[in-house]
């Protein structure tokens, strides 16, 4: 097993469960499910063209935002309900245009092929996340408890947002390789509902969910080579699972 591999698999959980205890504070888990949908005709054109699925994830989703954040201003449509719309029509493209012989690799991932330059990228542009998202957190989650009051001290709300969901779309492009478009949702999503089970209050919780998804990274890929099992599958019932121990020690 290649350490380095490990290594990113832990960052992108770290990263993806931090910004997931943000979604699922303001009820978005389906958001983040959806998103890493839309990554897939992208994966499907850098197969087709011979250049980095992660680039073509990235782009993919950063026109599927610039779509949602158009709409979202325009028409006062709820984010969920855009987001769904652009998930379902990414999600038939990228299955119509991904070769198949490829397909399984870009639906569950496959980190055991990530190269030396794309893990260091990985982990620094997780790295890069998570300050980024640290310091507009504060300003996030002053929208989430009252869009107006954050309007009233002069956040900039909907730019907020667009930021929010730029930094997912650069973890679930970066997570693609660790679990792949169709389950990076779940990576999102479960260590933050784990965290909710036993924290006591913001700080814990947020500092929880980022610690359940780097060990859910960690676990996941050292029994997925250890018993030969695809990797992606592995770190979701890895985060399933902590989720399930979380539930005995629940607080009430």
């Amino acid at each position: 097993m290649d350490y380095l591999q490990l290594i990113a698999a832990i960052f992108v959980g770290a990263t993806a469960g931090y910004l997931g205890s943000f979604m699922v504070l303001r009820r978005m888990a389906l958001v983040g499910d959806a998103l890493s949908h839309v990554a897939l005709p992208g994966i499907a054109l850098a197969l087709m063209f011979n250049f980095s699925p992660p680039i073509g994830a990235f782009a993919a989703l950063f026109g599927g935002i610039i779509v949602v954040w158009l709409l979202e201003n325009k028409t006062k449509i709820a984010t969920e309900a855009l987001i769904g719309l652009i998930f379902t029509v990414s999600l038939s493209i990228g299955l119509l245009i991904t070769p198949d012989e490829e397909l399984l690799e870009a639906l569950f991932g496959d980190i055991s092929t990530i190269s030396l330059f794309e893990g260091l990228v990985t982990i620094f542009l997780s790295i890069l996340v998570l300050l980024v998202m640290k310091k507009i957190s504060k300003s996030f989650m002053l929208s989430t408890i009252s869009n107006d009051l954050a309007k009233s001290v002069k956040i900039r709300t909907s730019l907020v947002n667009f930021g929010y969901l730029m930094l997912v779309a650069v973890i679930v492009a970066l997570g693609i390789k660790t679990v792949g478009t169709l389950l990076m949702g779940a990576l999102v999503v479960i260590p933050a509902i784990a965290s909710k089970n036993v924290s006591g209050g913001l700080s814990s919780y947020v500092k929880a969910s980022t610690f359940f998804g780097a060990l859910s990274g960690a676990i996941g890929v050292l029994l997925a080579f250890k018993y030969g099992f695809a990797p992606g599958p592995m770190v979701v019932l890895a985060s399933a699972g902590i989720f399930l121990i979380t539930l005995v020690f629940k607080k009430n």
